[in-house]
């Protein structure tokens, strides 16, 4: 779909006027200007009356206005404000023209929580956010609900969620799985007679370990919390987890008042006997067990190699030998699957009952292999994505599971979100912690991210270990060093 943009000149407009339109349209192209080949044409009056910015659209017959107060602010300010009286219109004409609602509005940032923490945080009468989250947003009272039932559990679970600009949270990535996920982009790579590469790659981390933990303990600086990602965490042996475990106690400071430490073991194949007697070693309770659907034609379809029996049989491993905390995650949307497989799926998880749940909706990342190839994984609608995220909601509602985080992406299917829920005392603090960016968060490892949070100014800083592991094992001590040298410069005015 081309969508031709009038009276608009300004560059800037065309990248949030692109991502509302991917909310309505397949493979969309908007251009500024005159455009004879577009399907579509969108004219823009605007203006400025003394501090106040005014625009109107028009699509075909459909007609709006929006009215934006701009102050004293300043031109960054400024512009934003212009940017979000624009979208309002914008979104306002395309939901008349396709009858489709968007229940997010013209939020298209992937972390809404962030937002009412922020504007609570100043002391502005929730009644009063929520009003300006619906009239100037566009948001629906649902979503604006389930934002605030969020925000209220994170603070039930960190009371001091606010405060934790002085402490760090460590992202730890293995970046390696038993197969690949036709979905996937993260830094993943099959494990099979890779041994030489996992063994540098491990020499690497357990590098980045000492010397991120010596620095923190030098400074005084404490951690929250400790998350294991990837990849596979549990793709490596029992061995090398057991030594990577006790590199962490050795190195980090104050390890017995580090709140969680999570352990991804999301892939069934992966989990032994052996490596959940190390897990249980190290007082490491909390791991995710992911089916992500329990459908085997799906499974195989997506490129997981394991069996819908081996998903449930670990589980129970798990628990008899001790796990008392495991998440699984559920994706809605996967290719062949509509409600009937969804509710197959409920069933089956609630014969399990994992402490918390992530229910994840399909985004077509731009380099996984399923976006590649689209044409060979046939998705449901937007209308039954949205019945099946109606029956996630209605079923961890019965079954006692509260929302405690959430985040979107781009690409997701039916402008919908991902959502974690968790049954009372279980929830994530290190998934609250990475949503609502209240802290750094170190990432050490292949492909791990690392997101430099200053403790005043709430400005971040990103930076990112290389995502292959060669180049990893290449450079692992030049990345070190530089994650200290924005460390220094993040807590130098520390007391």
């Amino acid at each position: 779909m081309k969508i031709a943009i009038k009276g608009l000149h300004d560059d800037r407009y065309q990248r949030p006027l692109s991502l509302i339109a991917d909310l309505f349209f397949e493979e969309t192209e908007v251009v500024l200007g005159e455009d004879p080949s577009s399907e579509l044409k969108v004219t823009f009056e605007a203006e400025e009356k003394g501090t106040t910015f005014i625009v109107k659209g028009q699509l075909g017959e459909l007609t709006c206005s929006h009215e934006k107060e701009l102050g004293d602010s300043d031109e960054k300010e400024s512009f934003r404000r212009k940017k979000q009286a624009v979208s309002y219109v914008y979104l306002t004409l395309l939901q008349e023209h396709t009858g489709i609602i968007q229940k997010w509005g013209i939020l298209t940032g992937i972390r809404p929580t962030k937002l009412l923490h922020s504007k609570l945080q100043k002391g502005e009468p929730k009644e009063k956010v929520h009003q300006h989250l619906r009239e100037d947003y566009l948001i629906t009272d649902e979503k604006i609900d389930l934002m605030q039932q969020i925000v209220d559990r994170q603070l039930d679970v960190v009371p001091d969620l606010h405060d934790l600009g002085d402490e760090v949270s460590i992202y730890i990535g293995i970046p390696f799985c038993p197969t690949k996920c036709a979905y996937c982009t993260f830094p993943a790579y099959a494990i099979n007679g890779k041994q030489g590469k996992v063994d540098s790659f491990l020499g690497g981390l357990h590098h980045e370990i000492d010397a991120i933990g010596a620095w923190l303990k030098e400074k005084g600086i404490k951690i929250t919390t400790v998350y294991y990602g990837g990849g596979t965490p549990t793709s490596i042996t029992a061995e090398e987890m057991d030594m990577l475990y006790e590199q962490m106690y050795a190195s980090f400071p104050d390890m017995e008042k580090v709140r969680e430490v999570t352990v991804e073991a999301g892939r069934p194949d992966t989990i032994t006997p052996e490596k959940l007697e190390v897990l249980k070693k190290w007082n490491i309770d909390r791991i995710s067990i992911n089916p992500q659907s329990y459908t085997q034609e799906t499974l195989k379809a997506i490129g997981r190699h394991h069996t819908v029996e081996e998903t449930i049989d670990k589980f129970h491993l798990a628990r008899e030998m001790g796990m008392n905390n495991i998440n699984m995650d559920l994706i809605i949307g996967l290719p062949g699957e509509g409600v009937g497989e969804f509710a197959h799926t409920l069933e089956e998880t609630e014969k399990l009952m994992p402490e918390s749940l992530t229910v994840h909706t399909l985004s077509f990342k731009r380099a996984s292999e399923m976006t590649q190839n689209k044409n060979r994984y046939k998705v449901a609608d937007r209308y039954e994505i949205g019945k099946m995220m109606d029956m996630a909601t209605e079923w961890t509602t019965i079954h006692n599971y509260v929302p405690y985080y959430l985040y979107r992406q781009k690409n997701i299917l039916g402008n919908l979100e991902n959502v974690g829920y968790a049954l009372p005392g279980q929830d994530s603090i290190y998934n609250i912690m990475i949503m609502e960016e209240k802290q750094t968060v170190i990432g050490l490892g292949c492909g791990a991210s690392s997101k430099f949070v200053h403790p005043e100014t709430g400005k971040i800083t990103r930076f990112a270990n290389p995502k292959d592991p060669k180049s990893y094992n290449d450079g692992f001590e030049h990345y070190t060093d530089e994650k200290i040298r924005i460390l220094e410069e993040l807590f130098s005015s520390r007391n």
